[in-house]
């Protein structure tokens, strides 16, 4: 059996209710308000309980040079959102991290007139403390940064952030502070 070249699969395109409705690509899902299609985002945490952020790269045709999580993607045809969040996390920043899925959410949001993100988003958290690497044709520039800096940088420079990273990060702290503390119980029993 031929094992798919992921990179030119389609993207999988889903109901309300994540369920998979057919296949389409990158371009054709983000024209317009978009087509509702899989995605995920991923916060990777260090042991001084920083998250990784970057910012996107110039050549990204929607929201170049904003600030957002690790990293985001979609899975392909092919691949589950575990299996592509995975693939995808080491091979934009060069590290690998054992991926809790957190939840899903649904939304839709145009940049400017040149196309829109229409996405049933997974949300991933994970540790590392090994250097990042990053792909230049993805990623500008990146930085480990507090919670706290975050909670006061979304209040003054809003527009400086992607619209899903604005979206999931509020979630995250509001919701989800004890599952990211989580991910440091291991080492203080050590």
């Amino acid at each position: 059996m031929t094992i798919p070249d992921i990179s030119r699969s389609p993207l999988i395109l889903v109901d309300e209710n994540d369920m998979i409705i057919g296949y389409s690509f990158r371009d054709a899902c983000h024209r317009g308000d978009g087509v509702l299609h899989r995605a995920y985002s991923i916060f990777i945490f260090n042991s001084q309980k920083e998250l990784l952020i970057q910012q996107r790269s110039l050549n990204k045709e929607l929201w170049p040079l904003f600030w957002s999580n690790s990293c985001c993607s979609h899975p392909r045809k092919y691949e589950n959102y575990s299996q592509s969040a995975h693939r995808r996390l080491t091979e934009e920043t060069g590290l690998v991290s054992n991926l809790v899925y957190l939840y899903k959410f649904t939304y839709q949001a145009n940049y400017n007139n040149l196309g829109s993100e229409n996405e049933m988003c997974a949300i991933f958290i994970g540790k590392s403390d090994a250097s990042v690497i990053v792909d230049k044709s993805e990623i500008n520039d990146f930085k480990w940064v507090s919670m706290d800096y975050l909670r006061e940088d979304l209040k003054l420079n809003r527009h400086f952030y992607t619209p899903w990273f604005i979206l999931e990060f509020e979630q995250l702290d509001s919701k989800y502070r004890s599952t990211i503390e989580n991910l440091f119980v291991s080492e203080t029993r050590d």
